[in-house]
């Protein structure tokens, strides 16, 4: 049995070259939890936990039935009240976050309840896995870039991105995107990679 490899199938979903660059993508499937607060707090970690063991459960039920995927890299979105470029200087404990782990188009609604069901049974301490949601987010244009280094250098990068923003007249028009290609428990944080995404809208001329 071949195991499905989202990742491979969907490279360009899943590699930024180290400059901003203008992609396109299409309605994407996810399972995905909501919160508040600090990356570092305990809702944060109960969160993770909750959407791969979930992911994991999903993938159980497929790998039964001779359809067996990997499970994707976890990915994020953040906001805050206000323009999301002051995120920096706001309090972690205010910062808003969505967690998304990428599912297989094959996968259904039904079969992500049943998921959900077998893994309450096996961690009903886990509560938030009564929060997952499985939804699509289609992000359409988009500008993008791998960040290397830990994450409180991406000030750096987000820089680049926004000049090219503005030499190529675009506009944000959807959330900060973060996709998180390696481990920060396994591996050095200067050498961290992280897609960091923006969804954009071609801005408004003012004519005088």
């Amino acid at each position: 049995m071949e195991k499905l490899d989202l990742a491979k199938v969907y490279k360009s979903y899943y590699t930024a070259p180290t400059k901003p660059q203008l992609m396109e993508f299409g309605p994407v499937w996810y399972v995905t939890i909501q919160g508040t607060g600090d990356p570092n707090g305990d809702v944060f970690a109960q969160a993770t936990e909750a959407l791969y063991t979930l992911s994991y459960s999903i993938k159980g039920i497929y790998k039964m039935e001779e359809k067996d995927f990997t499970v994707a890299k976890l990915e994020g979105l953040w906001w805050v009240d206000g323009d999301s470029r002051n995120a920096l200087e706001v309090p972690r404990e205010q910062w808003r976050w969505k967690l998304l782990i990428r599912m297989p188009d094959y996968v259904t609604a039904e079969k992500v309840e049943e998921a959900r069901v077998k893994a309450l049974g096996k961690k009903k301490e886990l509560e938030l896995l009564s929060d997952i949601v499985f939804e699509t987010l289609h992000e359409g244009s988009c500008v993008q870039m791998l960040h290397m280094g830990p994450y409180a250098s991406e000030p750096e990068t987000l820089n680049q991105m926004y000049e090219f923003m503005e030499t190529s007249h675009l506009s944000i028009s959807g959330l900060h995107h973060e996709i998180y290609l390696s481990d920060p428990r396994k591996i050095d944080p200067l050498k961290m990679r992280t897609i960091l995404r923006y969804p954009v809208k071609a801005a408004g001329v003012v004519k005088g």
